[in-house]
């Protein structure tokens, strides 16, 4: 009776260690063939690129007795009443972003008391300054976009027919040989132009003042 209970035990155990196998086989074929729903997108990319502002400042090579040969830095006989074509161009070349555009007029030795002249249409001077001008220019993927600094007038042709603008300075017509002969290289009155540019918004959507725009170009010291 032992051997026999003994046996039955042996037998027993090599069915439920049987039985755990094929419950394990089962898991691992049920296991292998079961199928996860899945789904995958497409990567996107995105790269940032560079952006800027980029400006130039030229003016005509227009005085008939100006020998240096650079259109940068004319000169001019100054006779009393006479008009004086000067032509300063500020371009706010293609691409670039939308910016405050300034033009910076420095008059010296008693500029004022010789000669006159007019800001071309569109400068508005800002609050604060002397002889700081801005307007807003937009961008403009392909073209350039000039300006012109001074104001001028109608320029025709023999028949009457307006063909352009002559930007211009006038001597003004008080003025005496008295009042220029102890005019020197060095105290003769001068006109200096500047142009400088800057991003028209500092976030999305808010604008810089004209004021604020023109502080990051020349912060006070």
């Amino acid at each position: 009776m032992r051997n026999g209970k003994h046996v039955a035990k042996r037998t027993g155990s090599k069915m439920l260690v049987t039985a755990l196998a094929l419950i394990l086989v089962c898991c691992m074929a049920v296991g292998g063939t079961m199928a996860w729903l899945m789904d995958s997108t497409d990567e996107v990319v995105n790269t940032f690129t560079s952006s800027g502002i980029d400006i130039d400042l030229v003016e005509s090579e227009s005085s008939l007795d100006d020998e240096d040969g650079s259109a940068l830095t004319n000169s001019y006989q100054m006779i009393p009443g006479w008009t004086i074509t000067k032509d300063p161009k500020v371009t706010v070349l293609a691409n670039s972003e939308d910016c405050y555009l300034f033009v910076e007029i420095i008059k010296e030795n008693n500029f004022d008391t010789f000669m006159t002249y007019a800001m071309a249409d569109g400068w508005k001077e800002v609050e604060g300054q002397s002889g700081v001008y801005y307007r807003e220019v937009g961008k403009n993927e392909t073209e350039a976009q000039p300006f012109y600094v001074l104001k001028g007038t109608e320029v025709k042709d023999d028949e009457g027919n307006v063909i352009g603008e002559a930007n211009q300075l006038t001597v003004k017509d008080g003025i005496t040989k008295e009042n220029m002969k102890d005019l020197t290289a060095a105290t003769y009155p001068k006109m200096s132009v500047k142009a400088y540019a800057i991003q028209l918004y500092k976030t999305n959507g808010v604008k810089f003042t004209a004021a604020e725009a023109w502080a990051e170009i020349n912060p006070t010291p």
